[in-house]
């Protein structure tokens, strides 16, 4: 669990919950970003949404959106190699012992950087078809889907570094990420 509240959602139309949780890492790059905030309090709990998110995305979401023909395979396989090198810049992140170092706000920028590039990739290449593609009783199942799956993985405390090192592992092994990166 993290100190900070990241929401428990339980229902409601997927699209707005997975850009309420957009709205919420927006807010929490804010806070990682300025040097009054509890900074390490921040980065976990940015941590665990981040993965909470991408798991329920990756098992709940982009599959059952893919069998409607919402989102291609390719759009499917692009999000998952995205949430991946979110992860692997998160990573970063996680490793560095301090956050009030130049090293860790560079390390900000860059999740910063992947993360944004995403959330609009996202809402703008599958998001926006899902809306006008499936139906709004398909939504509230996804969207019941979603919350149930993001509220395990945060009550499972996902998101921990040693968590991230494995999912980053797992990506490389599955081809997700580029080797030199």
């Amino acid at each position: 669990m993290t100190a900070i509240d990241l929401g428990r959602p339980i229902s409601g139309d997927v699209i707005d919950l997975i850009l309420a949780d957009h709205r919420l890492f927006e807010s929490l790059l804010r806070d990682l970003r300025d040097r009054s905030s509890d900074r390490d309090a921040v980065r976990q709990a940015f941590a665990t949404l981040h993965v909470a998110h991408a798991v329920a995305e990756e098992d709940e979401v982009y599959p059952r959106l893919r069998k409607k023909n919402a989102v291609t395979e390719h759009e499917a396989e692009h999000g998952r190699e995205e949430h991946a090198e979110g992860h692997e810049v998160l990573l970063a992140v996680l490793e560095l012992k301090g956050t009030d170092t130049q090293a860790f706000e560079d390390a900000v920028e860059e999740l910063a950087t992947a993360v944004n590039h995403h959330l609009t990739e996202e809402e703008l290449t599958i998001l926006n078809p899902a809306r006008e593609e499936i139906s709004e009783t398909l939504r509230a199942e996804l969207g019941e889907a979603f919350a149930t799956a993001r509220n395990a993985a945060i009550d499972a405390g996902r998101g921990s570094l040693d968590d991230v090192r494995k999912i980053v592992a797992e990506a490389r092994t599955e081809g997700l990420l580029d080797e030199e990166d």
